[in-house]
């Protein structure tokens, strides 16, 4: 019996791996007090390690990794990811200046680039449509697994291993679970040329005359974008809780990573199963189950800003906050890949997350800096505050993109069983 008919055990080890890729990704936060102090960063040199440089890297080579998965085998791209993140993850450890960190990071981000297309491509093939989302919420469970555990690694091991080790043990384990990668062979990419991509410059052309034929694909795209600025400022969430809301800094930020945690994970789960279960119910399928949530979870994260501080409506709106990006994953992934043609879905996938990075994580967190100096500097008192309703207007604002895809009247739309489609 081939692997590919265990669709399950696919499922939770793309999980496992994911996990392990937001704990490599995330370690240097754990460990921020101690790399900043071993290496002598500045703080613009730490932000530069945690923003450009990975945006940079991710974001170009999520396109191109996406590309390869397309042609070639999934499994073998995967491999090559985790042998490169894990490997520059240990050399991480050994990193002597701010300018040998940067070159590790750099192919850290290079190799966990490659893991998000070829899975959620890989997902959409052994899943029907009918169970996608859920399948596709599951494995970005890893994001909030990921991200809590890589905090609790730096909080133990990193207490008597100290962060170089912890980093070179991390690079091990990665490279360990490239073993069994690269003996399960992906047949799709040359068996059936119907679903091979193209060489990299013919397959970009391709994408982009599909976005062209495709509004609903284009909608659905912004609109996952937009969601995704939720966390354009979740740098900043702590320090407008402290300055502006009263809280103590060490509280909140205990609160905040068990309730990101928590509902992440809820909405990942939540997300993906009720889209799936939903969806054949609504002529517009995904996109209307995605235009529910928003219209649901927005208003209480707009309201949350001006709740008083630890009121109900306050945590609610805060929950709901790190719930709905979550939840989004599952079924705007499902909705993607239906309406992507089988040739090129890890491409497609490559491309959003590259939009998604240099957007809503990159400028977006950039934007929510320098417009609240320049209006703290002004003399507002609450300057945070405006900037973060501006990116929560913004989520909001992916409702409509949702909606219009919804009436768009393509029958792709829902979790009815999807025809690959070939672009020439």
């Amino acid at each position: 019996m081939s692997w590919k008919n265990r669709p399950v055990a696919v499922l939770m080890a793309l999980l496992l791996i994911h996990t392990l890729a937001h704990i490599d990704r995330n370690m240097l936060l754990g460990f921020s007090p101690q790399i900043t102090r071993d290496l002598s960063l500045s703080n613009a040199q730490y932000g530069l390690l945690t923003g450009a440089v990975w945006v940079l890297s991710f974001g170009f080579m999520a396109v191109f990794m996406g590309s390869l998965a397309d042609r070639f085998s999934r499994t073998k791209v995967m491999a090559f990811g985790v042998l490169v993140w894990s490997a520059c993850t240990a050399a991480s450890g050994y990193a002597q200046s701010f300018e040998q960190m940067v070159l590790a990071r750099f192919l850290v981000a290079t190799g966990e680039a490659a893991l998000v297309p070829a899975a959620v491509s890989l997902l959409a093939e052994v899943f029907s449509a009918q169970r996608r989302s859920t399948a596709m919420g599951v494995f970005f469970i890893g994001i909030p697994l990921g991200i809590g555990l890589s905090l609790m690694i730096a909080g133990s091991l990193g207490v008597t291993y100290g962060w170089r080790d912890t980093f070179a043990l991390l690079g091990i384990v990665g490279a360990i679970i490239t073993v069994p990668l690269l003996l399960l062979k992906d047949e799709r990419g040359t068996t059936n040329a119907a679903e091979r991509g193209e060489r990299f410059g013919t397959q970009v052309r391709a994408v982009v005359a599909t976005l062209r034929a495709s509004r609903p694909l284009r909608l659905s795209m912004v609109g996952f974008v937009l969601i995704h600025f939720a966390f354009a400022g979740l740098s900043f969430v702590q320090l407008w809780l402290v300055r502006e809301r009263g809280f103590d800094a060490a509280s909140i930020a205990r609160q905040m990573g068990a309730m990101q945690i928590l509902f992440g994970t809820l909405g990942a789960l939540v997300g993906g199963i009720a889209s799936d279960r939903l969806s054949t119910r609504f002529s517009g399928g995904h996109a209307t189950v995605l235009s529910l949530m928003v219209l649901v979870c927005a208003p209480l994260m707009l309201a949350y800003r001006f709740a008083a501080p630890g009121s109900a409506l306050f945590y609610v709106g805060m929950c709901a906050g790190f719930f709905l990006p979550m939840a989004s994953y599952g079924p705007s992934l499902a909705l993607l890949q239906a309406l992507t043609p089988a040739s090129m879905r890890s491409t497609i996938t490559g491309t959003t997350m590259m939009l998604i990075n240099v957007f809503a994580i990159a400028i977006g967190n950039v934007a929510v800096g320098a417009v609240s100096d320049r209006l703290a500097g002004s003399g507002s008192t609450v300057a945070l505050t405006s900037v973060l309703v501006a990116t929560d207007v913004l989520v909001a604002l992916s409702l409509w993109f949702y909606w219009r895809a919804a009436c768009s009247g393509d029958s792709r739309l829902g979790a009815a069983p999807d025809k690959s489609l070939v672009v020439h």
